[in-house]
């Protein structure tokens, strides 16, 4: 890629798509096979336990890619490298389809998620060096919106391949999209003159060690945790204590040593200190957000998971609205201003759905789920902007992996915290509303008179010990009910974070007042 003061050597707005094509098949590649989980573990004679390691294999090492970008295209030239991920993500996508057990299939996943997790920061950092300071708003807007675009189709794509077709169509269909993206890359990206002259340097063995051990534990424990009660499980606990020693360990060596595989001293430019925090907790808060909806539309709503499916796509149609506009805004409006509304609209959002309860329609339950779509389309553009707008182009591919592996991290953390406060808010709140459900409460001697007025056989006399069925009915209302407080207790702890991250962006300097 050119510097900023250069002419491309091909149209931008052609490296633009490019480099899309690729994220956008990784994207919708993880939303099908999210879909086509159960169907791959009935047709593999698995568990759905044991095939969540589909799953977790590919999160694993997607993540320990991530930070190691910046190094890796160092290493190999970024064309070049680009082109391997590709062309390792489009392959493994062939063997994993054509997987015989699920113990191959997972082994050819750990290396889609390899070739898979360099697609976003190495498409973010060529268009960062591509356009200019002022027109990287827009270029992240249209990349966005093939973001934005991949979740939206992704569900829908995995239900109908899963009923009309097999689930190895799950991943067949990365094929002309991958070779589509390869040929694309070949023709259009080129290296900067920094890159083609610049050397990885001595390897650092001991970093890329420590940070496949912390990465690669941590990983699985956001993953695995909640199913095996956290540290009261021998497992994570072991998983834990490597990851924290290993941590620590990496820290201190990634800032002695000349060469990291993880350049940390990118912390010292305040803009992308900032942002990289405000993203993490963003992902945090947004994914968690995220997962919530179509479990409460599923389990307390009775909705089908098609439309589960479609309110969370409202949340791309926003977005895709809302992002082009914030591309032309960076231009004359301070993104300080952007980032700080789209917080305070996603905060808007998560508080509504604070607010739902068991008697709203799918409307009511969607339209939060609209304005969340805006509010990320405007954080999104314009958080990116500002935080790469300060660092150096020799360390833009370090700056993109760890600015994706935060984001990703904070999702984990996010849906991890979700699962976790649902489980231990529902417990809390049905053994209080069991608390008031005796003979001496006015409410309930209520219910049992209105049950004994409509239940066939009941006399003048019946008592709600007469028979077993209001019993069982009472306590599935009483799940119910609690499991809707959870709900509530979960997105409220959201709204809260939310409005906590919105001082931080006074913490960022305007984008450099340079073309």
């Amino acid at each position: 890629m050119p510097n900023n003061n250069d002419t491309p050597p091909v149209n931008k707005w052609l490296i633009t798509i490019a480099v899309m094509a690729g994220t956008f098949m990784e994207i919708i590649d993880t939303t099908v096979v999210n879909v086509a989980l159960p169907h791959m573990a009935g047709s593999l004679a698995a568990g759905v336990d044991e095939a969540t390691w589909v799953l977790t294999s590919y999160l694993v090492s997607n993540a320990i890619v991530l930070p190691i970008t910046g190094w890796l295209s160092a290493l190999f030239g970024r064309k070049r490298f680009l082109l391997i991920c590709l062309g390792l993500f489009t392959f493994t996508s062939m063997l994993c389809g054509s997987a015989p057990n699920l113990e191959s299939l997972i082994f050819f996943r750990i290396f889609q998620g390899i070739g898979g997790g360099a697609l976003q920061p190495i498409s973010q950092a060529i268009l960062l060096e591509t356009f200019p300071v002022r027109e990287r708003g827009m270029a992240m807007a249209i990349w966005g919106i093939g973001v934005v675009i991949a979740p939206i189709v992704g569900p829908v794509l995995g239900g109908w391949i899963t009923d009309n077709l097999t689930w190895r169509w799950a991943f067949y269909i990365n094929l002309p999209v991958g070779l589509v993206s390869l040929l694309m890359t070949a023709l259009f990206i080129y290296d900067p003159p920094y890159i083609k002259a610049q050397r990885a340097g001595r390897i650092d063995y001991w970093g890329l060690i420590l940070l496949v051990l912390c990465l690669g534990t941590l990983q699985v424990i956001l993953d695995k945790g909640e199913r095996e009660d956290w540290l009261a499980s021998a497992f994570i606990a072991r998983l834990a204590l490597i990851s924290v020693v290993t941590f620590v360990l990496l820290i201190y060596r990634e800032l002695k040593t000349e060469h990291p595989v993880v350049d940390l001293r990118l912390f010292t430019e305040r803009n992308y200190a900032s942002g990289v925090t405000i993203m993490f907790f963003f992902g945090f808060v947004l994914y968690g957000s995220i997962m919530l909806l179509p479990l409460f539309l599923q389990v307390l709503m009775g909705y089908d998971a098609t439309l589960a499916g479609i309110s969370l796509a409202w949340g791309g149609v926003g977005s895709l609205i809302i992002m082009p506009v914030v591309g032309r805004l960076t231009t004359v409006v301070d993104s300080r201003w952007l980032v700080a509304g789209g917080l305070l609209i996603n905060t808007l959002a998560v508080y509504l759905m604070s607010l739902f309860n068991t008697q709203i329609d799918f409307a009511t339950a969607t339209w939060p789920r609209f304005i969340q779509g805006f509010g990320l389309g405007m954080t999104f553009v314009s958080l990116t902007t500002l935080t790469m707008s300060r660092i150096p182009q020799e360390k833009m591919g370090n700056a993109t992996g760890i600015f994706n592996l935060m984001r990703n991290l904070g999702g984990s953390f996010g849906i991890a915290t979700a699962t976790t406060l649902l489980a231990r808010r529902g417990q809390f709140h049905q053994s209080r509303l069991v608390e008031r459900l005796n003979p001496l409460s006015g409410p309930f001697n209520e219910w049992s008179e209105r049950v004994g007025e409509v239940l066939p056989g009941a006399g003048p006399e019946w008592q709600w010990w007469d028979s077993p069925i209001p019993l069982a009915g009472l306590y599935q209302e009483v799940q119910r009910q609690a499991q809707m407080l959870a709900f509530c207790d979960d997105y409220w702890f959201f709204t809260v974070l939310f409005l906590l991250l919105i001082p931080l962006v006074l913490l960022m300097r305007r984008l450099p007042a340079h073309k």
